[in-house]
C-alpha cells in the first residue's frame, strides 16, 4: 500500500466525505482521509491522506489557507450560504465600493471570531452543525484568527467577489456575514473556492478523474 497525500480539486455538491470515498474505491485502498474539510456548495483544493500519512492531519491544520468566495447581499440564511432558508432579508443598495472596502480593509489582523452554528465545533461533545439540524442555538466562545488578505476582487451588487488568505480556525461564511452586517444589511455565500492548503494549491490539483496510485505524492519526504 502506498503512503503520502494527494490534492485534489473537490468538485461542487460532493462532501469531502465523498470524494474520500471516491479515492478508497479508486484506489483500493481502505485508509484514506482527509486534511480539512470543504462544504458540499465549495470547489478546490482538499488534501487527501492516504495509508500512514492519515496520523499526519495535524499537520495540516496550521497551514495558511486562501480563498475566492461571493458574498451576496441582501439575505441571511440558515446555513449561512445557498444551502440554507432565507431568515432575513435587508436593503444593500446604500452600500458603495469605499464604504466595502473600508469594512473589508478592518478584517486585517488578529481577530476573535464566533464559530457559526453549522460548524464542526463542539458543544458538550456535540457537534454544533447537529445542534443546529434540530433548530438548536447554543453560545459559542470567541477563537483568534488571524486574517492576512482580504480584498475585494469585484463588486457588482448584490454580488462582492473577495479574495481571503487566512490562518487556520477562520470561517468564511461567518466572515462574510460579519461584513454584511458591518455594511448595514444582511447576507450570505453563494460561491466559495479554496485555492490553497500552504503549499499545496489549485493548479497542482488533481480532477477526481485522475487519481491513481502514481499521483500520491511522499509526506513527508521521509517517514
Amino acid at each position: 500500500m502506498k503512503d503520502g497525500i494527494l490534492v485534489v480539486n473537490k468538485p461542487k455538491e460532493m462532501t469531502s466525505h465523498d470524494v474520500v470515498a471516491f479515492a478508497r474505491r479508486k484506489l483500493k485502498i481502505r485508509k484514506v482521509g482527509h486534511a480539512g474539510a470543504l462544504d458540499p456548495m465549495a470547489t478546490g483544493v482538499l488534501i487527501l491522506l492516504i495509508g500512514k500519512c492519515t496520523k499526519f492531519f495535524n499537520h495540516f491544520l496550521v497551514l495558511d489557507k486562501e480563498y475566492v468566495a461571493t458574498l451576496t447581499m441582501g439575505a441571511r440564511t440558515t446555513s449561512g450560504d445557498a444551502q440554507g432558508e432565507i431568515v432575513e432579508q435587508k436593503e444593500f443598495r446604500h452600500i458603495s465600493i469605499e464604504a466595502a472596502e473600508k469594512v473589508f480593509s478592518s478584517y486585517l489582523g488578529e481577530k476573535m471570531q464566533v464559530p457559526p452554528m453549522v460548524s464542526a465545533v463542539k458543544h458538550k461533545g456535540i457537534r454544533l452543525y447537529a445542534l443546529a439540524r434540530k433548530g438548536a442555538e447554543v453560545s459559542r466562545t470567541p477563537r483568534k484568527v488571524i486574517i492576512k488578505e482580504f480584498r475585494i476582487l469585484k463588486f457588482e451588487l448584490p454580488d462582492i467577489q473577495f479574495y481571503l488568505r487566512c490562518s487556520r480556525g477562520t470561517y468564511v461564511r461567518q466572515l462574510a456575514e460579519d461584513v454584511a452586517c458591518d455594511l448595514g444589511s444582511c447576507g450570505h455565500l453563494t460561491q466559495i473556492e479554496r485555492l490553497s492548503i500552504g503549499e499545496f494549491n489549485l493548479k497542482n490539483a488533481l480532477l477526481l478523474s485522475q487519481i491513481e496510485d502514481n499521483k500520491i505524492l511522499p509526506y513527508p519526504p521521509r517517514f
